[in-house]
């Protein structure tokens, strides 16, 4: 059974994340957390600090507006004291005019129902792809340093 509930926070965070509803995720972070997104663009770096949790959302949906999440597998080991979930997914979108799609796995940990941990691993070439795109759109923002509390 709890393992069930986990699943289903997961899924429906990404509901949320679907709606754009940053606050709605940022509320399920611990106070002390870290969160990797792999590559090094402007999606990449590691943050661990809210406000800086919060400017990389808002990045995202300025540089990719219409990307959909979708979620195809949620699996969940452990106990509320330390939980471990790994989400299987898929994006899909326009950058500069023209369609993409990229696939990517990401682990979580959660202490007591709270996110400590996320490291998201994405096709990063892909990724690289979509960034070169808006950069050549003109696009500035697509070339900027990742948004990381840690230095590179």
């Amino acid at each position: 059974m709890y393992k069930a509930i986990v699943a289903r926070r997961v899924r429906t965070a990404w509901d949320h994340l679907n709606d754009r509803d940053i606050e709605y995720v940022l509320t399920m972070f611990a106070p002390s957390f870290t969160h990797r997104f792999a590559g090094e663009n402007a999606m990449g770096g590691t943050r661990d600090r809210i406000d800086s949790q919060r400017r990389w959302f808002e990045r995202l949906f300025r540089l990719l507006a219409d990307i959909r999440f979708t979620v195809d597998d949620v699996l969940v080991g452990g106990w509320p004291w330390r939980t471990r979930v790994v989400a299987l997914l898929r994006t899909s979108g326009t950058a500069a005019g023209q369609p993409f799609r990229n696939e990517f796995a990401q682990t979580i940990e959660l202490r007591w129902g709270r996110i400590t941990r996320v490291n998201v691993v994405e096709d990063t070439e892909k990724m690289a792809e979509i960034m070169g795109r808006l950069i050549a759109g003109g696009v500035e923002e697509a070339a900027a340093a990742p948004i990381s509390d840690r230095p590179r």
